[in-house]
């Protein structure tokens, strides 16, 4: 089951006994158990029938203990076992999951770990929870998975927001799913209903500059436009903490990678090349641009010059002490005259 569809379900009233919530993005598995501490029980309900217990703190006894009571003038009864993976034997579990009181609804927070299913303890707790309640893998999203997140994010509260301002805010806040939904969050509250999120909107309440940025810096590298691409490097250099330069090169080493992926491609048509890129299909056209300003040995010569100073800014393959500032000058001027 997704994580929206065990949302919705909650949303809906459909409980299940167990909820096994385990994997490396804490933000899926923190808004699952947040829904239900908040939502399953009235406020009149949650003094005897709702316990959030820690894994530092418990052992498996104690968990069994707990969900085996029955509700006090209640349909049902919240147990929360947060931070999990620091309960010893957790598979042990498996005795009580296999038959669990159907009017307690357990939920395990098992953060930054998943159950090892090779194992026959955590092959027989996985076929407990399967057969009783909901497993859920929380995934890490990938970085060209989380603008389309935004997307989403977005549109539950009716506002859009385009694919340049959702690569924007990816971009400045990184993959952080719990970082970025707090920020969407303040946003949201400066908007209006069926509003429309534009890099303008972002640069007033965020502060990330529409202007001068990665995205921008790696547009103006794809048209060679050479002014344009030592503004945003000089901005970048008057701002290091904003605009540190193992995320500028990184982005740029994305660009470039892609682009060459681009211009080995024989079917460059907008979908396909989407596909093959792992892009919105609305930024194609950038890829498009810059194959016919590049050619393949060009790209080729970038991606190596991309290496080269990735390995300066680590002190190696170079004389002295260079500030960040001037690696990025002197890389920015090769890559446009490669």
């Amino acid at each position: 089951m997704t994580f929206d569809q065990i949302i919705e379900n909650l949303k809906n009233k459909v409980y299940h006994p167990i909820y096994f919530l385990m994997g490396n993005e804490p933000y899926f598995i923190d808004t699952i158990a947040d829904y239900i501490i908040n939502n399953v029980l009235d406020e009149s309900e949650k003094a005897f029938n709702q316990s959030v217990l820690y894994g530092r703190d418990i052992d498996i006894n104690a968990i069994i203990e707990t969900s085996k009571r029955f509700p006090m003038m209640a349909n049902h009864q919240v147990v929360v076992v947060k931070e999990a993976q620091n309960v010893k034997g957790i598979e042990q579990l498996a005795s009580y999951i296999a038959e669990p009181l159907n009017t307690t609804l357990l939920v395990i927070c098992y953060k930054n770990k998943t159950i090892d299913k090779r194992k026959k303890d955590g092959k027989k707790l996985i076929e407990a929870i399967t057969n009783s309640g909901i497993l859920f893998e929380s995934k890490t999203l990938y970085d060209n998975q989380v603008p389309n997140w935004i997307s989403n994010y977005l549109k539950k509260e009716k506002v859009t927001i385009d694919p340049r301002s959702a690569l924007l805010l990816t971009e400045f806040l990184g993959t952080d799913l719990s970082k970025i939904a707090n920020e969407l969050n303040k946003l949201l509250l400066n908007l209006p209903s069926d509003a429309s999120i534009t890099p303008q909107i972002i640069e007033q309440n965020i502060g990330i500059s529409k202007d001068f940025n990665n995205f921008e810096l790696q547009n103006a590298l794809g048209k060679r436009q050479v002014a344009k691409a030592f503004q945003i490097v000089d901005y970048f250099s008057k701002n290091p903490k904003s605009h540190p330069f193992v995320v500028t090169i990184s982005s740029l080493y994305s660009f470039f990678s892609k682009l060459l992926v681009f211009q080995f491609l024989s079917d460059k048509s907008k979908n396909n090349a989407a596909a093959a890129l792992k892009i919105n299909p609305y930024f194609v056209g950038d890829y498009q641009n810059a194959a016919q300003i590049y050619t393949i040995p060009q790209t080729v010569k970038a991606i190596t010059y991309l290496r080269e100073y990735d390995l300066k800014s680590k002190g190696l393959g170079s004389t002295g002490n260079i500030k960040d500032s001037e690696l990025l000058k002197e890389l920015i001027y090769k890559l446009l005259h490669s």
